[in-house]
């Protein structure tokens, strides 16, 4: 592969400008919009991004297809954003000149991390997440021989050690991105697709040549240190593949920067927004030799930024995504997409499209809105009639924290206090999970200056600040009756 470097990428010397209502102008490499272009990525235009949230909140009917453009334009600023920093800090402080081969290294990088962040949605099915949760949709995805059935006649141990046995979205987007990967022939790019395959979520994969090579030139551009006796067997190539993978899914990634922002936006409410310039800025890249340890840092400057976004996701979780009419609607909707996978051909249809990729591409909200329908005008007893006519479940109760174990004996109480039958008393659950804030934030550390020394040094966030010891893992039951309907 011969490999051609344009300093003017990292200028912004795109071929093609996307207006996206929370962003702005996003550009986009050649090799982008071929994949953009391609009727597997198009596919995201026909799923949206909250399920049936639009239910609630009339606005949010974005798509997975912007997300994912979203994504990738911040996945580069956070890293672009770092990357500055260490350049103003070794212009005007270390007074050393970056090299030849630290500008490509970051080139590359660059342009790997916005390919996985364009990816890293791309094996959404119907409905996004509330399509795997379907029971119906799980025990077909644990379907002995499914994996190899979807990655059929194509080599799978450079990305999987061990196949999985059960499938998430996550590995179908692993697949869709290989699939758009070898389409478009991004290694004419200059990139290696398993580079690209190796960041994102679920694989186990081993970079390339090139990006070991890569790495070994990044990790001179941001320490000091030239040469390190690494611990634990690590090397430069792991550590910086670690930080590139958290930059896609992490603590406070692009992903989550993105949808909280959007989400609240297309939402209309004002609890998902945060100040995302100034968080950017105040990033760094982290590294502790001893442990060792590379990834994402923030000054305590920035700390106010990191504490708005935190906040702000835990209120969008709390009175958005599990908003009590929201969660009854997933509910329905669960039941709609079991309800017609009971018809054979509908079954028949949907297996096909997770088995084999050139049918996968249907496999859109469209065509279990359609399923609704048809089901609805025959049986106004069913749950696709609900869906389709929007008649919600009557909420009767919340609950927070409430083990699961103790869910059944609530929905007991209150068909007693409310004199129906307990058949007719549902519950739907929002897990909420924060632990990583409250507890040791493996991916993310605070850039600390010492008041006597005036040197930086990097300490876990609760150790900084007591803000984040709120946050912890949390869930939120809402308990329903079923519409008088279903009980005909």
């Amino acid at each position: 592969m011969v490999i051609d470097y344009f300093p003017e990428d990292l200028l912004g010397a795109h071929t093609k400008l996307i207006m996206d209502p929370v962003h702005g102008g996003i550009p986009l490499f050649p090799h982008e919009v071929a994949i953009i272009d391609h009727p597997l990525f198009q596919r995201l235009r026909n799923i949206c991004q909250n399920d049936i949230l639009s239910l609630v909140f009339p606005g949010a009917t974005h798509s997975r297809f912007l997300h994912s453009i979203g994504v990738m334009h911040v996945g580069e600023r956070i890293f672009l954003s770092m990357v500055k920093s260490y350049l103003e800090s070794r212009r005007y402080k270390a007074k050393e000149s970056t090299t030849k081969e630290q500008f490509f290294a970051i080139d590359y990088f660059n342009k790997v991390i916005r390919l996985a962040c364009l990816l890293h949605d791309c094996g959404h099915s119907s409905f996004s997440h509330q399509f795997t949760r379907t029971s119906k949709i799980k025990k077909m995805m644990r379907s002995p021989g499914l994996f190899e059935q979807l990655w059929d006649g194509i080599d799978t141990t450079p990305l999987y050690s061990t196949p999985p046995g059960t499938l998430e979205h996550e590995h179908y987007s692993v697949r869709c991105a290989h699939q758009l990967l070898t389409d478009v022939d991004v290694e004419e790019s200059g990139i290696y697709p398993i580079d690209v395959l190796a960041i994102m979520e679920t694989t186990d994969a081993s970079t390339s040549t090139l990006f070991n090579k890569h790495a070994e030139q990044f990790w001179q551009f941001i320490t000091p240190n030239k040469s390190m006796e690494w611990q634990n067997g690590a090397s430069a190539p792991q550590l910086v593949k670690q930080l590139l993978s958290s930059i896609i899914s992490g603590e406070v990634d692009a992903d989550r920067a993105d949808y909280m922002l959007r989400d609240g936006f297309h939402s209309s409410v004002t609890i998902g927004g945060f100040n995302l310039d100034h968080l950017l800025s105040n990033l760094r890249f982290g590294w502790e030799p001893k442990a060792p340890w590379l990834g994402l840092a923030v000054t305590s400057k920035g700390l106010s930024a990191l504490e708005d976004f935190v906040y702000s996701r835990n209120q969008m979780y709390r009175h958005v995504y599990a908003h009590k009419t929201a969660l009854g609607f997933d509910w329905l909707l669960r039941e709609a997409i079991n309800e017609v996978l009971e018809n054979p051909e509908v079954e028949a249809y949907v297996n096909e499209c997770l088995t084999d990729l050139t049918e996968f591409r249907h496999l859109t909200d469209n065509y279990f809105w359609e399923c609704f329908r048809s089901h609805a005008r025959k049986r106004p007893d069913s749950y696709s009639y609900c869906i389709i006519n929007r008649v919600k479940l009557k909420h009767i109760d919340t609950q927070f924290d409430l083990p699961s174990t103790e869910i059944d004996q609530r929905k007991h109480e209150l068909a007693i206090q409310l004199n129906v039958d307990k058949s007719s008393v549902v519950s739907c659950t929002m897990n909420a999970k924060f632990s990583e804030i409250s507890d040791n934030f493996d991916q993310m550390k605070v850039l600390v200056k010492d008041p006597i020394t005036q040197k930086h040094q990097l300490r876990l966030i609760p150790e900084v600040s007591t803000f984040f010891n709120k946050f912890t893992d949390g869930t939120i039951t809402h308990f329903y009756i079923k519409p008088s309907r279903l009980d005909q």
